[in-house]
């Protein structure tokens, strides 16, 4: 990354505080976590190398919020460092977080953060981050947990891989009754994926959809079925399901994909809900990006967007 400016009138997004440097006694609102999965992917990837890379990438944006007159003229700083409405933490990466051994290091890491936070996103990555991120997250909640998955597949693959964290969850006790999957598309799935998705229950809107509907419509229509038992909600955030043009360092992204506007929204209004508790954004091969980073900065928009939706709940108590 080039050399940035320097204006005392235009702070950055990223380089927050360390967690675990935080006061013990200190209310949190959102933790950042490193989960660099990748081993089990099935496309090649260095996904491993995207959380460092998103972590740079914010420091391209400013955490303010420019008046909207839908909103009011108001100016809303994210960032509590400059007296805004967020204390954001970074909690650092797991360190493996592949096959058992990582994945329970990362379930530790996910229910250790949400101790201290409101909110965590985790950072990957591959899809198979889901797992462990969402069990983490839900911890004795998982009877009443929901999920809502922004993806263009179903991810219900046999196996152990970026291709089966739904399965995976489906198997670990989640009621399929509250998945939700937005934005499915034509051809990257087989018919034996989708009966599978029929069979179980799950909902389904389909990429198709989306052109009628507006991302809040959308978004509270999942969370309505994904948290109907009154348990946590996990928002997986699978960069792929964005047209290619838009992320091509997703390996499976293809062309008609959803537009970054698109994404950016359904994250919004995801974090803006207070049954969403925690988040994954993932399928992001770093090294592989465009020479503009395009991405990679959208990655990192989704992280601002998701503080930004925390942020319409209300400022932590803390």
């Amino acid at each position: 990354m080039s050399t940035l400016s320097h204006d005392p009138g235009w702070p950055r997004a990223g380089a927050w505080p360390a967690l675990d440097e935080t006061p013990a006694a200190a209310s949190v609102d959102l933790a950042i976590l490193g989960v660099p999965a990748w081993r089990t992917s099935l496309s090649p990837t260095n996904a491993h190398a995207t959380p460092a890379a998103i972590r740079e990438a914010l420091r391209r944006y400013s955490p303010a919020l420019v008046p909207d007159r839908s909103h009011g003229d108001v100016v809303v700083d994210l960032d509590g460092r400059d007296g805004g409405r967020l204390a954001i933490a970074d909690a650092g990466d797991v360190d493996e977080p592949d096959g058992p051994e990582g994945e329970a290091r990362t379930t530790v890491a996910v229910a250790g953060a949400l101790g201290r936070a409101r909110a965590l996103i985790a950072l990957g990555g591959d899809n198979s981050v889901t797992v462990a991120t969402a069990l983490g997250a839900w911890g004795a909640d998982l009877g009443r947990a929901g999920l809502v998955t922004i993806d263009a597949h179903y991810d219900l693959r046999d196996g152990i891989s970026n291709g089966s964290p739904v399965r995976r969850l489906v198997e670990a006790g989640l009621d399929p009754g509250r998945i939700v999957q937005i934005g499915i598309a034509d051809f990257a799935n087989s018919a034996a994926y989708a009966r599978r998705a029929a069979d179980l229950g799950i909902t389904v809107i389909h990429r198709d959809e989306l052109h009628r509907r507006s991302p809040a419509e959308v978004m509270a229509e999942a969370l309505a079925i994904a948290g109907s038992a009154g348990g946590p909600v996990h928002l997986d955030v699978d960069v792929d399901v964005c047209d290619r043009s838009v992320a091509p360092a997703c390996p499976a992204s293809v062309p008609g994909g959803l537009a970054a506007w698109e994404l950016r929204a359904l994250v919004r209004a995801a974090a803006s809900d207070a049954r969403v508790r925690s988040a994954d954004l993932v399928e992001i091969d770093a090294t592989t990006d465009a020479a503009d980073q395009r991405t990679v900065r959208l990655a990192a928009l989704c992280v601002l967007e998701f503080a930004a939706g925390l942020a319409a709940r209300g400022a932590s108590a803390g």
